[in-house]
């Protein structure tokens, strides 16, 4: 069993190139709230919300 079916949420290189093109490009810097989170970082997290149904202040 690969890291593919047991860790769907895992992003390879292959996948990411994919989908990087379809993100939309981060706006300004903001002065308040919290820092933004790469979105090759973020990406994972979402991932796995989505396929676990984890609810995502879990997180």
């Amino acid at each position: 069993m690969g890291d593919r079916q047991s860790r769907p949420w895992i992003v390879s290189e292959e996948l990411w190139s994919l989908v990087e093109p379809l993100l939309a490009k981060p706006g300004p810097k903001k002065a308040e709230g919290r820092p933004r989170v790469p979105d090759r970082q973020a990406l994972p997290g979402n991932l796995f919300a989505l396929h676990t149904g984890i609810q995502w202040e879990y997180l």
